[in-house]
């Protein structure tokens, strides 16, 4: 008896049929469908809301937490320039925990079905659909209950004054991140080094998807050996 391969039905809410693909999701999910109409995720219509969030939700929400948690840090007894510092480390920070979370988790390779479901809900979803523009940046919900164990490890290492300028450096680094993911998906820019940026991000979902992880810069795709190869150098190759 002949057993037939599942296949999706994008018709059908995705969340809970990618998993069924089991050793074939991986090649499935790295086939991008552009389209700036998004799939449905779930059938119920709360949870289908939640894995929506439009771009400006992030500064609205988190800027303002960010300059609380710096005030908070000169109020302790630390002058703005101290503070300025603080947070320029916490954004650095950010940068290495940003290329970290995409090429180690963003990018596992799963075979199971919830394995295979949960990537998907990760960040599958954003490969197989780059331009949905709803489900791009992190809805704020996740992003909160995240704040808590990074807030706890800021706190272990730093000083009480140090920790909220610090933690809030790494937290303007995520919104920074966040707005210019958006920007390089449904942005225009005609100037460098967004422009370069912009190419360098689409490269990584059109034309090899396991190196360029960076999104802010190239740094650490440098630092760590993954930057894609050039287009001349692939030809010569």
């Amino acid at each position: 008896m002949v057993v037939q391969e599942f296949t999706v039905d994008l018709n059908k809410p995705l969340v809970f049929q990618v998993g069924h693909l089991e050793e074939r999701y991986q090649e499935w999910v790295h086939q991008p469908i552009v389209s700036k109409e998004g799939p449905r995720f779930f059938g119920n219509d709360v949870l289908e809301f939640l894995t929506r969030t439009k771009w400006f939700a992030v500064p609205t929400i988190w800027l303002p937490v960010v300059c609380w948690l710096l005030v908070k840090s000169i109020r302790m007894g630390h002058t703005i320039q101290e503070v300025g510092l603080m947070a320029l480390f916490g954004i650095f920070i950010w940068t290495l925990i940003e290329y970290t979370l995409h090429r180690f988790l963003f990018h596992i390779e799963t075979k199971t079905y919830w394995a295979n479901t949960a990537h998907y809900l990760l960040h599958g979803c954003h490969h197989k659909h780059p331009m949905d523009s709803l489900r791009l940046v992190f809805p704020p919900t996740a992003t909160a209950i995240l704040c808590v164990p990074f807030w706890k490890l800021v706190a272990f290492f730093a000083t009480p004054t140090i920790t909220p300028a610090l933690f809030g450096g790494g937290l303007l680094g995520y919104v920074m991140y966040d707005c210019t993911h958006y920007y390089l998906h449904h942005g225009q820019p005609s100037k460098e080094p967004a422009k370069n940026l912009k190419r360098y991000h689409l490269n990584h979902h059109f034309r090899i998807q396991n190196k360029g992880f960076g999104i802010t810069s190239s740094l650490w795709d440098y630092v760590f050996g993954t930057l894609p190869p050039s287009k001349t150098t692939g030809k010569n190759n």
